[in-house]
């Protein structure tokens, strides 16, 4: 009696010494399937008959034609057996709520990494034990947590990992690699972010942050209040967060524009060694509106054409130039208002038209995949 010893699989037997007929168990992804494969008296694979247990009928539902075709198609029983796992894993892994199951040892070290890591870093964890979660908190009481995506071959193959971070994540890993050091490491990671953090803090205390409404971690950006429809786009360097950040002044140009003024005269007097925000304050000759003094509905004019301030993620950014009317509009609102006007022209990007509210020249950049 021969047998042919199959990866994944116990063993497929020749019952007959003609061998002829072969019977034996296939199986894949930790699920045995009962077969028996017939074949003719020249053992041409094109007149085989593949006879096979109820539960992989069902699961083939479908595949019919592929089975066959690679039955017809094969060199040998050998080469069938390989291509029908694949046709198989294919079929299982397409399964809804179809999950592979890892070897006892994957468990019982992860368990073991935990316990030596502390249960009480552990934020999250689902039901297949496949994607935790673990915290971490900084030197200046801030709370992180980075999502560890663990594969089948952990810890020889390495996992997957991601944070709220505004600078690529940078995890090294080998085989002898720990949770306990990921989370060590994470740490050097967020402690590198430390001042950049400390710096959006105060901004984010002491002024009022038109965006983002709600900032992340990993955002760098904040636009905050100057004055009544005038406002600042700081975006602050999380590798040198104390330098001269980039600057955008958004508000109309008469207001604008003398402060663009003394940016450009004053750029010189920044000092690292002090604050961003007061190396604004003294760059821009200005004092920033604070939840202390004003109301954040100071600052909270509603579009001139939709009525709302907040419009999914963006607020009114678009601003009459005129003096007298200074009306502000959300750029999408304006530029569908203006391309809907038969006097409106538009060259390149730049669409031109009259304001809604007191009919001067206002421009407004078009809107991408709108036009």
């Amino acid at each position: 009696m021969s047998c042919l010893l199959m990866r994944e699989s116990p063993m497929i037997i020749a019952l007959n010494k003609e061998k002829t007929v072969y019977d034996g168990f296939i199986t894949v992804l930790e699920k045995d399937f009962r077969i028996r494969i017939s074949l003719p008296p020249d053992h041409q694979m094109k007149q085989a008959k593949l006879h096979c247990c109820w539960q992989m009928k069902r699961l083939l539902h479908g595949y019919q034609h592929i089975v066959k075709q690679r039955l017809q198609h094969s060199a040998n029983l050998m080469a069938f057996i390989l291509e029908l796992r694949t046709v198989l894993e294919v079929a299982l892994k397409s399964q809804p709520g179809c999950q592979s199951f890892s070897p006892p040892q994957y468990y019982s070290q992860l368990i073991t990494e935990m316990e030596i890591l502390g249960w009480d870093k552990l934020l999250f964890i689902d039901a297949e034990f496949r994607t935790l979660k673990l915290k971490a908190e900084d030197s200046a009481g801030r709370q992180h947590a980075i999502a560890v995506k663990l594969k089948s071959k952990y810890p020889t193959e390495a996992p997957e990992f991601s944070a709220d971070l505004p600078v690529p994540l940078v995890i090294m890993w080998t085989s002898q690699s720990t949770l306990a050091n990921v989370h060590s490491q994470f740490l050097l990671n967020v402690e590198a972010l430390s001042e950049f953090w400390s710096v959006l803090d105060e901004i984010d205390e002491q002024t009022w942050v038109l965006e983002p409404e709600k900032p992340t971690k990993a955002d760098s950006m904040r636009r905050i209040a100057i004055g009544n429809n005038v406002s600042i786009k700081v975006q602050i360097d999380p590798r040198h967060p104390k330098m001269l950040p980039e600057c955008c002044l958004l508000g109309a140009e008469h207001v604008v524009t003398p402060l663009r003024n003394k940016l450009n005269a004053n750029m010189h007097l920044w000092n690292p060694d002090c604050s961003v925000l007061q190396n604004m304050k003294d760059v821009l000759e200005i004092e920033f509106p604070s939840p202390t003094t004003h109301e954040k509905s100071s600052f909270s004019v509603e579009c001139g054409i939709c009525y709302s301030y907040r419009l999914e993620s963006a607020i009114p950014d678009q601003v009459c130039n005129d003096p007298r009317c200074g009306q502000p509009f959300h750029q999408v609102c304006l530029y569908e208002w203006l391309r809907g006007l038969p006097t409106s022209r538009q060259s390149f990007s730049i669409v031109f038209g009259e304001c809604p509210y007191c009919s001067k020249p206002i421009t407004v950049k078009m809107v991408t995949g709108n036009a």
